[in-house]
C-alpha cells in the first residue's frame, strides 16, 4: 500500500503526499503469453515491428511482415516454445528467472520504506508503461531503469530506452530516471561468468576440447554503421579468457540467431559447431555471455539445436553452460550494479 504522509509544511487542505522512494526496474527482451499461434503472432508483430530490430524502411518491411513472416512464423516458433515452456507456472522461463532476480534483488536491497524493485519486458507482459506507472504510484518519483543485456545493442539497451521515455513523455509529473548502461566489462560480471564455467566444467569426466562463447547476433550492418555490440562481446570473450587463463583458440566468438537474407556477424554459431565436429573435435562446451536469463534463444537454440548439430556431425560430449539468471553470482552482479546507480538516492 501506498505510504503517504500529511507533510507540516504544507496547507491543511493539501492532500496527502506520497512518501519520496527509490523506483529499480529490471527490464529483459521479452515474451509471449503463450505458445498459441494467437499469442506467438501478437508477440512477434510487437517484437518485429520495432525499428530498432528491425531498420528497414516500413513501406519495403510491411509487406514481408504482414504477408510472409506473421503468417508462417507464429507456428514455428511456437513449437519451438513449447518444448522449453515451463507448464507449472504457464510462461516461458525468461518471464519466470526475471520475475526471481526481481524477487531475490528486492531481499537484497531490502526494499520496502524506501525502495522498491519490479520488473518488465521490452516486448509483452509485464509492459514497460505498465510497471512504470505503477512504481511511480508507489512514491517512486526517482527510478534506476536496468536494461539487462551486458552487451550493448541499439536492437536491445535502446530499444528498452525508446519504450520507456515514450511512456515518460505522456507523464505530466515524470520522475527522475537513471538507466543502466552496458556491463559487458564489469568485473562481477566477468567474475560470475568465469565461475560458472569452471563449476560446470568440474562436473565433467572429460574436459572439452574447445569452448565456445555464443552471443546473439545482429545483422554486420548495424556494426558497420556504428553498433558497438561486436567489440561489446570481444571484449567481454577477451577478459573471460584472462580470468581464466585460457588461450585465444580454446574459447571462442561466434554468433547466433541470424534471421533473413543479409549477412551477419560471424562466425556463425550453429556453423562453427558443425565444423569443429566434423574436424573431429569431440567436446564442447557452449555458454551465452550476451543472455543475462535462460530464453527460447539459449534452451531451445543452443542447448537443444547445438548439440544436435554437434552429434550429427560426429561430435561426442556436448555441454550447455547456463546463463546465470537468478544464481547466487548472477544476482551478485545486478545487485552491484544496481547500489552503484543508486548512490545519492538510497
Amino acid at each position: 500500500m501506498l505510504k503517504t504522509t500529511k507533510k507540516s509544511h504544507l496547507p491543511a487542505e493539501h492532500p496527502p503526499v506520497a512518501d519520496s522512494r527509490v523506483g529499480v526496474l529490471l527490464v529483459n527482451l521479452g515474451t509471449p503469453d503463450g505458445y498459441d499461434k494467437k499469442s506467438m503472432r501478437r508477440y512477434l508483430e510487437e517484437f518485429l515491428s520495432d525499428p530498432r530490430v528491425i531498420d528497414l524502411p516500413r513501406w519495403k518491411w510491411y509487406p514481408v511482415l504482414y504477408g510472409i513472416v506473421l503468417n508462417t512464423r507464429p507456428a514455428k516458433s511456437g513449437a519451438a516454445y513449447k518444448t522449453i515452456w515451463n507448464e507449472e507456472l504457464d510462461e516461458s522461463p525468461l518471464r519466470t528467472i526475471t520475475r526471481s532476480q526481481s524477487d531475490k534483488l528486492a531481499k537484497m536491497l531490502k526494499a520496502g520504506e524506501t525502495i522498491v524493485v519490479d520488473w518488465a519486458m521490452r516486448y509483452g507482459q509485464p509492459s514497460i508503461p505498465d510497471v512504470l506507472a505503477r512504481i511511480k504510484a508507489q512514491g517512486c518519483n526517482r527510478i534506476v531503469v536496468f536494461p539487462l543485456y551486458p552487451q550493448y545493442c541499439a536492437a536491445t539497451t535502446a530499444s528498452v530506452c525508446d519504450k520507456l521515455f515514450e511512456a515518460l513523455s505522456d507523464m505530466r509529473w515524470m520522475p527522475a530516471v537513471r538507466t543502466v548502461p552496458a556491463y559487458h566489462d564489469h568485473p562481477a560480471y566477468i567474475e560470475a561468468l568465469a565461475n560458472s564455467i569452471t563449476s560446470s566444467l568440474s562436473k565433467l569426466k572429460q574436459q572439452p576440447e574447445k569452448i565456445i562463447a555464443s552471443y546473439h547476433g545482429i545483422p554486420k550492418r548495424y556494426f558497420e554503421s556504428g553498433d558497438p555490440y561486436h567489440c561489446h562481446c570481444m571484449k567481454t570473450s577477451r577478459l573471460l579468457r584472462e580470468k581464466l587463463e585460457y588461450d585465444e583458440d580454446y574459447l571462442i566468438t561466434t554468433f547466433q540467431s541470424r534471421f533473413g537474407p543479409e549477412e551477419w556477424l560471424q562466425p556463425y554459431t550453429d556453423e562453427t559447431i558443425a565444423t569443429l565436429a566434423k574436424n573431429g573435435v569431440k567436446r564442447i562446451a557452449v555458454i551465452t555471455p550476451g543472455f543475462s536469463a535462460d530464453c527460447l534463444e539459449t534452451l531451445e537454440e543452443i542447448a537443444g539445436e547445438g548439440g544436435e548439430i554437434f552429434h550429427e556431425h560426429g561430435g561426442e560430449t556436448y555441454t550447455f553452460i547456463p546463463c546465470l539468471n537468478d544464481s547466487p553470482g548472477g544476482m551478485k552482479v545486478i545487485s552491484e550494479i544496481v547500489k552503484r546507480e543508486m548512490c545519492g538516492w538510497e
